[in-house]
């Protein structure tokens, strides 16, 4: 069964806030204007959400891993906080934990665009002028 529209619009609320959190509430410095939710989904009892984050501006993949994995810890230390803020700004009773994941999707479409490029295939412009 899809997604309802109930999880949905609280997904993007709760993505809306802690984005906000972000550039201005949260004090921690691991926790810079580099980082992004992507993207945030929802239970369909609401007890839980899982919030994805990329950051930006990465450099060689040792400091890649090591700076998601500080971000993730400062997003876990600031759990109580943010799901706080977040009851307080849906006015919501009971604010769904918050679980907080790497979003590799960005990585991924590299690596796949990569591969796609090191093929040898001919655009379908470049067949057309070969068959006239």
């Amino acid at each position: 069964m899809g997604k309802g529209y109930r999880q949905g619009r609280l997904g993007e609320e709760i993505r809306r806030v802690i984005s906000e959190m972000l550039f201005s509430g949260l004090k921690d410095p691991r926790l810079s204007p580099m980082v992004s939710i992507t993207a945030v989904e929802v239970t369909s009892d609401g007890s839980y959400a899982t919030c994805y984050f990329t950051v930006l501006g990465l450099g060689s993949q040792e400091e890649n891993d090591e700076k998601l994995q500080d971000t993730l810890d400062a997003f876990n230390k600031a759990k109580g906080f943010i799901r706080n803020e977040i009851a307080r700004s849906i006015k919501l009773r009971h604010a769904p934990e918050l679980i907080f994941k790497v979003d590799r999707s960005m990585e991924y479409g590299r690596h796949i665009s990569g591969i796609i490029d090191s093929l040898d295939i001919k655009h379908d412009e470049e067949e057309d002028e070969d068959e006239e």
